[in-house]
């Protein structure tokens, strides 16, 4: 069985004549798979192609480091800030 890492991405894509930076928070068993869901989803948003979106950096983060409270939920994380069980 694989373990669900979490990988933090940051980049940017050209948006118009200006590029627009990102940082994502993806589940996924190795960085390949994180990179594909980014490339899908910033595509599908934001109607760029794959060579528009530049990717400066890749890390594998601890499930403390998630600040997007979606994945924390996804890997039942709950999140004591936000009403989660105590």
């Amino acid at each position: 069985m694989h373990m669900v890492k979490v990988f933090r991405i940051k980049g940017r894509f050209r948006c118009g004549e200006f590029f627009q930076e990102f940082r994502k928070e993806v589940p996924a068993i190795v960085p390949k798979h994180a990179l594909e869901k980014v490339y899908s989803e910033i595509g599908s948003k934001h109607g760029v192609k794959r060579h528009q979106i530049l990717i400066e950096k890749i890390e594998e983060i601890s499930l403390e480091e998630v600040e997007n409270p979606l994945v924390r939920e996804i890997l039942g994380e709950t999140d004591e800030r936000e009403g989660g069980a105590e």
